[in-house]
């Protein structure tokens, strides 16, 4: 198997919005390498690039709060802190974080777990000649992850624990594609795409009224091969796999998607999870968890919640829908 967190979006798209005076919009975009990723955000009905900018300087600014390698963000901090400290005031942004991983981590029963970062730390799967970390290390690691080590009330974080750590890894380019559809929509935006490295996030739909198409990728293909095309109004589409990030060694694919309780990536017959919501958060978080979770519980998580859709894809081949999936498939079944 291969790995990765990956959705192509078909960005040639035609759309036009004429004015009072006729005169057509053309799309306008922006890319730049942040999060450790692609980040492009693509303005369908205003003509002006110092909105473009603000969003892409946003996108930085998150960015440099909840890195875990940049030194001086908040979440640094927090995992560099002494350890005497046992309490510490968090940020708006970084509380709603930690609310929203406690709560995905408890769904979860731990499969998904924001404390991580111990095992994360380990393994690297970008490097140019990545390796697997010792049986020992990975030991180690396993038993300083637990979220119920963290306590977090109002905007004081607690921890039961000085080995505990986070990683927002999961989680983060969900919020903050949110955060960025709110600038725009504050800036009167009311057709875009904002496409954090696949984490895709549909501000209304095209200037003449149709839906924006997003291509999900055929694991294992060229980018360019896709096995659906969702129709897509006002919603993100935010996919985990195991076909990108990843390496092999003896034989053996070692993904980025890891069990923080055996502290190995996941062996359990899923290649993807691909997650239609209406907060980008939402479906972060969740493509993850139900990947963690697996086939079974996970489907059963997504058809337990309203208003949020899910698409599994396992090692056979075979793509399995949540309740109302299939409708936003562009030629339904």
């Amino acid at each position: 198997m291969k790995k990765g967190k990956i959705i192509l979006l078909f960005v040639g798209l035609t759309a036009l919005m004429l004015t009072g005076c006729k005169r057509k919009i053309e799309p306008i975009t922006k890319s730049g390498f942040m999060l450790n990723t692609f980040v492009t955000v693509t303005l369908y009905d205003k003509d002006d690039p110092e909105i473009l900018k603000k969003s892409m300087d946003l996108c930085r600014s998150y960015e440099n709060i909840f890195s875990t390698t940049i030194e001086g963000s908040e979440v640094y901090r927090i995992n560099h802190r002494s350890k005497e400290a046992t309490s510490i005031k968090v940020s708006p942004d970084v509380a709603a974080l930690l609310s929203r991983g406690l709560y995905y981590s408890k769904v979860s029963n731990g499969d998904f777990d924001f404390t991580v970062e111990p095992l994360t730390s380990l393994w690297d799967f970008t490097a140019q000649n990545p390796v697997v970390p010792p049986q020992k290390d990975i030991e180690e690691a396993v038993k300083k992850v637990d979220y119920r080590k963290l306590k977090l009330e109002d905007d004081t974080l607690t921890f039961l624990s000085p080995d505990t750590t986070i990683d927002f890894g999961a989680i983060a380019k969900g919020y903050i594609a949110d955060r960025m559809k709110d600038y725009l929509q504050e800036q009167g935006v009311q057709s875009a795409v904002i496409n954090l490295g696949g984490n895709v996030l549909c501000v209304g739909k095209k200037p003449d009224g149709s839906p924006f198409k997003i291509g999900l990728q055929k694991p294992y293909a060229d980018r360019n091969e896709t096995i659906e095309t969702l129709i897509i109004d006002d919603m993100s589409v935010v996919s985990s796999g195991v076909y990108e990030r990843h390496f092999v060694k003896a034989g053996i694919n070692y993904h980025h998607i890891l069990n923080p309780k055996s502290g190995y990536p996941y062996e359990n017959g899923l290649v993807s999870v691909t997650i239609i919501s209406k907060l980008s958060i939402d479906g972060d978080a969740l493509s993850t968890t139900c990947f963690s979770m697996g086939l079974k519980k996970g489907m059963e998580l997504i058809n337990s919640m309203d208003d949020i859709y899910g698409v599994f894809i396992t090692d056979d081949d075979k793509v399995q829908y949540t309740n109302g999936a299939q409708g936003f498939l562009e030629n339904q079944p």
